[in-house]
């Protein structure tokens, strides 16, 4: 095969050539150039939700993980109290990272297979006045879920909540904008829905909320506040940047632009059809209700026929150019096939048509 495998995952993701090609180039972490290259990416990430007016944008090295950690140990004090929805594997992991930290943390556990009730929030926010802050996932890539998120910004802003919104794999695909929605944080991450690489996350902050984020992380890495303050007071990183990394999604960023966020989204729908209609003949069933399936990531349930096993699914796909993802449930056996990425209808009908083949070749007959 002449082509990279396409990987068909929650990130990293399929990338154009015009990306491959951004990092090709070496630059000096205080080079003038690459200070003018991250200045750029930063303005463009808070144009693309309309924040320019009312946020910051702090990029930080590591995965999105990293910039989660780094929300939330910036904007929650240190006696603050955190709400953690947790419908999804990427919520249980902010309602630990918290906890680790030694924030005060209520985790409450909600069905993996349905968003988020707005009500259920607003009932948890009343009967407990010293929430300060409520970690959100807007959408919870370990089932893909999209939870509803105007609505719990509405309500925390009502009742004086700060929200910290993990939007890792909605951002770029999904709408979002700042003029609308009042959040503290907003995450998000370069190899996500922006079809950079993975290496650098960034955390958007509300302006207003900035003085009182100096001083309250745990950690020197980690500390939004102190990595805002440097940046704006020399252009520079105040550690190593990933200058390949930001290099790639400044390009990326340029082509996102060309497209637009409607028209990607639109092609992660039309993404998303093909794979419904291509494994729905094949006889598998989603872990969700046909209502609530994003254009992100979709579960499928495993085939019920003894011969088959993940491995054997994962091994034959990638023989025939496709990756597939493991499933992130503990009580139901499940994967995962993502909709997002540098790809199109054609590369979604070939893996469904590697999946048909590889579970042929296992002798795999009964699917659901």
């Amino acid at each position: 095969m002449d082509r990279d495998n396409v990987l068909l995952t929650p990130g990293p993701l399929t990338t154009t050539l015009r990306t491959k090609l951004a990092m090709l180039r070496d630059w000096g972490s205080w080079d003038a150039g690459f200070n003018e290259l991250t200045a750029r990416v930063r303005g463009r990430l808070l144009d693309i939700v309309h924040g320019g007016d009312t946020h910051v944008v702090v990029p930080l090295q590591g995965s999105g993980t990293f910039s989660v950690e780094a929300a939330v140990a910036s904007v929650v004090p240190r006696d603050g109290h955190l709400l953690v929805l947790d419908n999804g594997a990427y919520c249980r992991r902010m309602g630990r990272l918290a906890t680790l930290m030694g924030r005060r943390t209520t985790v409450s556990v909600q069905p993996e297979n349905a968003p988020v009730d707005p009500e259920v929030v607003a009932g948890l926010l009343e009967a407990d006045p010293t929430i300060t802050h409520v970690g959100y996932v807007h959408c919870e890539t370990g089932t893909g879920v999209v939870n509803p998120l105007q609505e719990v910004s509405d309500l925390c802003r009502r009742t004086g909540r700060g929200l910290i919104i993990d939007a890792m794999s909605s951002f770029g695909a999904l709408p979002l904008d700042a003029r609308a929605l009042r959040f503290d944080a907003l995450v998000a991450a370069s190899g996500k829905c922006l079809e950079g690489v993975p290496g650098m996350g960034f955390v958007l902050l509300r302006s207003e909320i900035l003085a009182a984020c100096e001083g309250r992380s745990h950690s020197l890495s980690l500390d939004l506040y102190d990595q805002w303050a440097y940046m704006e007071r020399t252009g520079q990183w105040r550690f190593t940047p990933p200058t390949h990394v930001v290099a790639a999604l400044d390009e990326a960023v340029a082509q996102f632009l060309e497209e637009g966020q409607r028209e990607r989204l639109a092609r992660y729908t039309d993404n998303l059809r093909t794979l419904l209609d291509g494994m729905g003949a094949l006889g598998f069933r989603t872990f969700l209700d046909p209502a609530d399936l994003s254009p992100i990531i979709v579960t499928f349930h495993a085939p019920s026929d003894p011969r088959y096993d993940f491995r054997t699914l994962y091994e034959g796909t990638r023989r025939r150019g496709f990756i597939l993802y493991p499933g992130k449930l503990t009580e139901v056996e499940t994967f995962r096939v993502g909709c997002i990425g540098a790809i199109g209808r054609t590369e979604m009908e070939q893996a469904v048509d590697a999946i048909a083949r590889t579970l042929a070749e296992a002798g795999v007959t009964r699917v659901s």
